[in-house]
């Protein structure tokens, strides 16, 4: 067997090895310094009941292995418990990222041939012999999460049940691509590819690519026999604390300029980052478990297919993350149907055609309210809709293990039903 490829992950890993410091730090900071202190802070330390709870069990747990030392108060006793229990999880944190840095599995799956392309974009050609079916994915991430693994590929999937999935691969953006708008990706590469094709074809896209396919489809009606939009945003101010969040995100734009002038594109290091901020700690939570995981299970093998993934990023160009962090997130264009691609403003009940709209019930990227606004508002319109509810995460409901029971079968579903 080859040699598996050099793992930078997870990237980027200064920030998670920093935020394991800051979690001892806040950890220690939480503690009352006295057994004082503990009848004012009670009630406001740790701030829920089940936290308190937790306290207890500790301070009692640490008393009774410290029954020899009474000149020892619960606030020492409590710190001490603390810290050791950090130290081990951390030592579980480092022993999971070495298990995944040195794990022997890789990538190997024969590239489908390519069929159109044009500067970094390409579509891939999965076969079938069924109606064909282009798959759009988000500009952010690489499009293979389509096509993870043996047994976990949605595309090589569908392809064996009857129908053609196609791909449009963005690839790493160039320097034309760097200085392409949401407009131009649409109204260039996707709507080209989607002239090319014989059609019409259904479009299938996920996250960002959903929005994306959503207002090719309004542009180039007469190409498209249906509509699946997978995780797709669409008001960015739906949910509680959603419109304080996406402001929030908006107003880190300026500090992110000198990065993106200097190169043209939102660093991936720099996306990873933003994406990590959503779970601060879900990072180093997941390397834990990983750690305990056999090595030669399939679980531990798709964990790595996925690590893979996520830290095989690519640029955001710059004039796309200034859209998506101001008029998306900042100003919810698309939510005020205030969103135009060449003018033409973008509004799902404008689509009369079948709808597909997934919207998994535990994604932590795009909450399932803004997805499931999409849905409400094309009903509003004469488009036949479909809405279901995925029991899974953003990435889950495509690649993992519970996948094909969450996707693949309901979406396979609704492409047979199509005229």
């Amino acid at each position: 067997m080859n040699a598996p490829p050099h793992r930078q992950g997870p990237r980027p890993l200064p920030l998670h090895l920093g935020m394991a410091g800051l979690r001892r730090s806040l950890a220690l900071a939480a503690i009352p310094p006295s057994d004082n202190a503990w009848p004012s802070l009670s009630d406001a330390w740790p701030i829920s009941k089940a936290g308190r709870v937790e306290r207890d069990r500790i301070l009692n747990a640490a008393a009774a292995q410290n029954a020899d030392r009474p000149e020892a108060d619960g606030a020492s006793l409590l710190r001490e418990a603390v810290l050791r229990q950090l130290a081990e999880e951390d030592a579980s944190f480092a022993a999971g990222v070495l298990a995944y840095r040195h794990h022997p599995w890789r990538r190997d799956l024969p590239e489908p041939p390519v069929i159109w392309a044009e500067g970094a974009a390409r579509v891939l050609d999965y076969g079938g012999d069924g109606p064909p079916v282009l798959f759009v994915p988000s500009l952010i991430n690489r499009a293979y999460v389509l096509d993870l693994a043996p047994g976990a590929s949605m595309l090589r999937h569908l392809a064996g049940k009857g129908l053609r999935p196609l791909l449009l691969d963005w690839g790493t953006p160039g320097p034309a691509e760097r200085g392409l708008s949401l407009t131009d990706h649409i109204a260039g590469p996707l709507e080209r590819a989607l002239v090319a094709l014989p059609g019409p074809v259904t479009l299938v896209g996920y996250c960002m690519g959903g929005l994306l396919t959503l207002a090719a489809a309004l542009r180039r009606p007469e190409r498209v026999a249906g509509l699946a939009l997978l995780a797709t945003p669409w008001d960015f101010h739906a949910g509680p604390d959603a419109a304080a969040r996406g402001r929030s995100l908006a107003a880190l734009l300026p500090a992110l300029e000198p990065a993106m002038e200097l190169t043209g594109a939102l660093p991936t290091d720099v996306v990873q980052a933003l994406f990590a901020a959503i779970d601060p700690w879900g990072i180093a939570r997941k390397f834990r478990r990983f750690g305990r995981e056999p090595a030669d299970s399939a679980r531990a093998a798709l964990f790595v297919a996925l690590e893979d993934w996520l830290n095989d990023g690519v640029p955001l160009a710059a004039p796309v993350a200034r859209a998506c962090f101001t008029d998306w997130y900042g100003r919810n264009d698309p939510g005020r149907l205030a969103w135009r691609v060449a003018g033409q403003v973008i509004d799902p009940a404008d689509w009369d055609g079948p709808l597909f709209v997934a919207v998994p019930k535990a994604d932590r990227i795009v909450p399932p309210a803004s997805a499931l606004a999409l849905a409400l508002r094309a009903r509003e319109g004469r488009a036949e809709v479909t809405l279901h509810e995925a029991g899974a995460g953003h990435i889950g409901m495509v690649a993992g293990p519970m996948a094909e029971a969450a996707l693949w079968r309901p979406l396979l579903a609704w492409l047979r039903s199509l005229p």
